[in-house]
């Protein structure tokens, strides 16, 4: 079974948020994506300042077996990135919901966060899928 901490959000294409005091939102992918995908070599993020729509792509992480899209959980700018996953991108194996993050937004309209899974609401999908 895969690790789906309870204090976090998740979206149905296995992306994970984090809400920040500030207001901003860090995202990776979920224990469950990096395992389906294997040992990652490669991330390919999004420069600061720039801006997506929820469910538009935002980068690519690319594993010995697959390169798979990261599809944005909600609109909004993206603040920071993790420039450890340049040299180490096997930190998203190894600690997908701490060193492994990808990127940090702003939220356009928090009112999208509320359309995502709660860690039970995750699981269940993850059961069903």
């Amino acid at each position: 079974m895969s690790n789906v901490p309870a204090d976090l959000k998740y979206s149905s294409d296995h992306e994970w948020v984090r809400v920040e005091d500030d207001g901003s939102a860090v995202v990776g992918i979920t224990d469950h994506a990096q395992g389906a995908l294997g040992d990652l070599v490669f991330v390919e993020a999004p420069e600061p300042g720039s801006v997506f729509a929820s469910g538009e792509a935002f980068g690519v992480v690319e594993s010995v077996k697959a390169a798979s899209d990261m599809l944005c959980p909600f609109g909004g700018e993206v603040l920071g990135v993790n420039s450890a996953l340049d040299d180490t991108p096997e930190l998203v194996n190894t600690d997908p919901y701490g060193d492994g993050w990808l990127i940090r937004m702003q939220p356009a309209d928090t009112t999208e966060l509320d359309g995502l899974m709660d860690a039970a609401a995750y699981e269940q999908f993850l059961e069903e899928a």
